[in-house]
């Protein structure tokens, strides 16, 4: 079965362009995101810039009394599992290869709104 499912995704990846395409892509996502997180000045991103993830992108609010109504503002629009780990706290953005540049654009709707109604 494991096979099975990994042709499959192989089969995908092929489709999209291959693992060259995907990375650009995956990069790109990854960019855009701490991108507005690092110029927003309501969201900060605690990781250095040399050791950032493309997959798993944290961030935490300015004023963390908001974070529960960031995630269930967020939750109300379908932007789901948004919350850190509960040893770090914040919350995590996961933008694995499934994960399409509508979807980046859609959370980013949603931060500059929660942004501009909180600020």
């Amino acid at each position: 079965y494991s096979i099975y499912l990994a042709g499959l995704v192989f089969k995908w990846l092929k489709k999209k362009g291959g693992l060259e395409a995907m990375e650009k892509l995956n990069r790109a996502k990854a960019e855009k995101l701490y991108a507005y997180i690092d110029n927003s000045g309501f969201y900060a991103n605690p990781v250095e810039v040399e050791s950032r993830s493309l997959m798993n992108v944290p961030f935490t609010l300015n004023n963390s009394d908001l974070d529960k109504a960031f995630l269930q503002g967020a939750e109300e629009k379908g932007l789901l599992n948004l919350k850190g780990h509960r040893s770090v706290g914040g919350m995590r953005a996961s933008i694995y290869n499934a994960v399409s540049m509508v979807a980046i654009d859609a959370l980013l709707d949603y931060m500059k709104e929660f942004a501009a109604a909180n600020a």
